[in-house]
């Protein structure tokens, strides 16, 4: 978990480092002054459960205050899983011992960006504090695993059983592509705050870093680990790096 964390925030600062050095040697856009009504863009989600993917929509209300409507796809790991390998079988593959469902989360999101800092016209930084919320789907895929028959000295794919899976049969994880037929969803809802930082160079164009923490709520408790409580909600902590476009027609 702390690693995880550390990974995070040394991203965050390296990154604004760099993008700091890169602002002082970018030319002036003769678009800055002008609001430029609307935006697209798609990112790339790091968090502290995992990693995902985002699309999202904008539009200027004011230059202090932008709507977003936005869709992620995130994967949400057990904090608790941890990768290990038979060593008694040649050739095994590694797996996530009592690791049930592997488990992915698809959010709908409406919400604000408000303006706190204005980029001054020679380039700079943006600062937009971010506030959204909406509803959730989880998504829990069965894991199967090659397990060892002793008495037919042969390997079969079987969806994972804590009561007959141990570490002396299992083989090692089955294709993820099994067990899409026997998928379960959990409907919840999310909200989160955060701060978004644009670096663009160019107002035409979405260069932005978000930060912030995101908590997603099910009524009904996803199951991610065997012989542990089934999850209620999921907080998390994340890194955005979003990339698009704006414009007016």
């Amino acid at each position: 978990m702390q690693l995880q964390y550390r990974i995070l925030f040394a991203s965050f600062f390296l990154f604004v480092a760099s993008e700091g050095y890169s602002q002082r040697v970018a030319s002036i856009d003769s678009t800055k002054n002008i609001l430029l009504l609307k935006e697209v863009s798609a990112g790339v989600i790091l968090h502290s459960q995992g990693w995902g993917l985002k699309f999202s929509k904008g539009y200027n209300k004011t230059a202090f205050k932008k709507r977003v409507l936005s869709f992620e796809l995130v994967e949400i790991k057990s904090l608790k899983q941890i990768r290990t390998i038979n060593p008694y079988f040649p050739n095994s593959r590694s797996y996530f011992y009592g690791k049930l469902n592997s488990v992915f989360l698809l959010r709908a999101s409406y919400g604000i960006h408000r303006l706190l800092n204005r980029k001054p016209y020679w380039g700079g930084v943006e600062v937009r504090f971010v506030y959204m919320g909406g509803f959730s789907l989880g998504i829990a895929k069965p894991v199967y695993l090659y397990i060892f028959d002793a008495n037919s000295i042969q390997r079969t794919i079987e969806k994972y059983n804590p009561s007959k899976h141990f570490y002396d049969n299992i083989y090692g994880r089955g294709p993820f592509t099994k067990g899409f037929d026997k998928i379960n969803v959990y409907p919840g809802l999310h909200a989160k705050i955060g701060l978004d930082f644009d670096y663009g160079s160019y107002s035409t164009k979405v260069k932005s870093l978000e930060i912030g923490a995101e908590i997603d709520i099910f009524p009904n408790p996803i199951p991610i680990m065997a012989f542990n409580d089934p999850n209620y909600f999921f907080l998390t902590f994340y890194l955005n790096f979003n990339f698009g476009k704006r414009y007016n027609k």
